[in-house]
């Protein structure tokens, strides 16, 4: 019989346990918010300064399956599949995305947004680009600090994969983004994205950003393609005491597709929990591929059956529900 290792554990579950899912809020116990994030040496710690492993899913491109942008998949998503945190993905220069259409966008992100905040759970704005976009960035990032500042739930992912630039670049674009966001928000946890598909940690770590703080770098993986070279580079960062949050990782190969590779995704599991790296896996999608983990027959409001999950989705549900029956927020 196969075997699945937990995304968020060092469990071992048989796959027939995905043969009898049923939703059971008795294993998912209420918790206290841990209140604002905040970034100490390389831990990211609670208002209280406990430490905070956080573990939830991220939502597709917001312009292709604007369907799961609604609050009832939030709900969902925090009652039932225990989802700690959650990623609003803003496709910008896409087809249909920000650039086109910056009002449906913004709309989109709010709502999914303002669900996070209701359901008391985390959640993350995502700057979904591949290329450096900087004016509307800083617009963007304005808006949402004006009208979210004062709530801790809100992370802000100013750039999740960027391509073909160097550190320098994406560092100065950064730097000026940073600066609008603190115009509105002194404190809120923010994401900065790493060269070369947020993946060269162990640059940024040579020439940090200065003068801000609470800042987390983005590290990004698909484990099919991305082994122990890439664990190699994040090790090197975290030597450096460069603080790395996985905003976006999944089992598979990097175009998103293909087969699990669960002795690599375990490999990487055991890695984050040892060093207590919060992560989100990809993503709350329909897509004909393995990392979408939703089939075209799901449900806009969520209350998704097994035969609407796709088994990547299953396996993040169910080891999510798992994993964190003892405490919603406290990883490890």
């Amino acid at each position: 019989m196969k075997t699945l290792f937990l995304f968020f554990g060092l469990f071992v579950l048989p796959l027939s346990v995905f043969q009898t899912i049923e939703q059971d809020d008795s294993l998912i116990p209420e918790k206290e918010f841990p209140g604002a994030l905040r970034v100490d040496g390389t831990q990211l710690v609670g208002e209280n300064g406990e430490p905070i492993v956080l573990k939830g899913v991220s939502l597709g491109w917001h312009n292709w399956w604007p369907r799961f942008y609604d609050s009832k998949i939030v709900s969902w998503l925090k009652n039932d599949w225990n989802a700690q945190v959650v990623r609003a993905s803003m496709g910008v220069n896409v087809s249909k995305g920000y650039l086109e259409n910056p009002d449906f966008g913004i709309q989109k992100i709010q709502e999914v947004v303002d669900a996070a905040i209701s359901e008391d759970i985390y959640v993350i704005i995502d700057w979904h680009s591949h290329d450096l976009i900087e004016k509307e960035a800083i617009e963007f990032f304005e808006k949402m600090a004006q009208k979210y500042g004062e709530s801790p739930h809100v992370i802000y992912e100013i750039f999740n994969e960027p391509v073909d630039l160097e550190w320098s670049e994406i560092k100065s674009y950064s730097e000026k983004v940073i600066q609008g966001i603190r115009k509105h928000d002194p404190d809120n946890l923010i994401l900065v994205g790493t060269p070369t598909w947020s993946q060269d940690v162990d640059l940024v770590a040579e020439n940090p950003i200065n003068g801000y703080s609470n800042l987390m770098y983005v590290l990004h993986f698909y484990a099919g393609t991305h082994q122990e070279s890439l664990r190699n580079k994040a090790e090197m960062a975290l030597e450096n005491d460069l603080p790395i949050f996985v905003s976006e990782c999944a089992g598979m190969n990097s175009d998103g597709d293909g087969p699990i590779n669960w002795e690599s995704w375990k490999a990487w599991s055991d890695w984050m929990d040892s060093k207590s790296i919060s992560r989100i896996a990809w993503s709350i999608s329909d897509k004909d591929e393995s990392c979408s983990m939703l089939l075209i027959s799901a449900s806009s409001s969520g209350n998704w059956k097994e035969d609407e999950m796709k088994s990547w989705g299953k396996y993040i549900r169910e080891s999510l529900r798992t994993d964190q029956t003892e405490n919603r927020f406290f990883g490890n």
